[in-house]
């Protein structure tokens, strides 16, 4: 996984400058067939990317955070624990809102998606 993470900042004198410039640091899989590499946080947020690969591990999970997230290439599916699936494709924008999910890549290609994990509790909507 080669993402290039260019952060800006100030000198000394207030003046913006790039601060860094580099590919992302420890890229780390959490199960077979999943890359991600944290491009910058923030006490209350995560920027992220992930690689699934075709076939990937499945991991049901819940966040306590809003996930904004876009496809930037392949295509992936995201299961809900109550057996709805969606299918992303390369542009989409998905706002996951502290929902169980999993993401199942059953395509041919790697998926890439890139995440901002903002810290909130889960939301429930109110039935009615």
């Amino acid at each position: 996984m080669k993402i290039r993470r260019v952060v800006t900042g100030h000198d000394a004198m207030g003046k913006a400058v790039v601060k860094i410039d580099e590919l992302c640091k420890d890229v780390i899989s959490r199960r077979p067939g999943h890359q991600s590499c944290v491009a910058w946080s923030e006490a209350e947020a995560i920027f992220r990317f992930v690689e699934y690969q075709p076939g990937v591990a499945p991991r049901a999970h819940r966040t306590s955070t809003i996930d904004y997230a876009v496809v930037l290439s392949g295509e992936i599916d995201m299961e809900l624990d109550d057996g709805v699936t969606v299918h992303l494709r390369q542009g989409d924008a998905l706002v996951q809102r502290g929902t169980i999910h999993n993401w199942v890549n059953r395509g041919t290609q790697p998926c890439v998606i890139a995440f901002v994990l903002v810290a909130a509790k889960p939301v429930l909507d109110a039935v009615g």
